[in-house]
């Protein structure tokens, strides 16, 4: 398990990886600003999928090595 501040860092890189150095920012004020619930707010990404078309976003990011890949039986990280 990560600790709380490499996970900091790990979600800054990819942030800053994905959407530069000022949009990242810009997402960390908006989270820091707003009331913000994550898992309801992620429920809600991903529900007009089919259980197959999650799995391959799942492994395309996996091949592309951001996240770890989730089992969805057990919502626990595949080693």
């Amino acid at each position: 398990m990560s600790t709380d501040t490499e996970i900091k860092s790990k979600g800054l890189q990819i942030l800053t990886k994905h959407l530069g150095d000022v949009e990242a920012e810009r997402f960390v004020a908006l989270i820091l600003r707003e009331p913000f619930d994550y898992t309801k707010w992620r429920q809600g990404l991903d529900e007009d999928l089919s259980i197959e078309e999650i799995s391959k976003k799942a492994m395309a990011l996996k091949m592309k090595g951001i996240g770890p890949v989730v089992s969805v039986a057990t919502k626990k990280p595949r080693k």
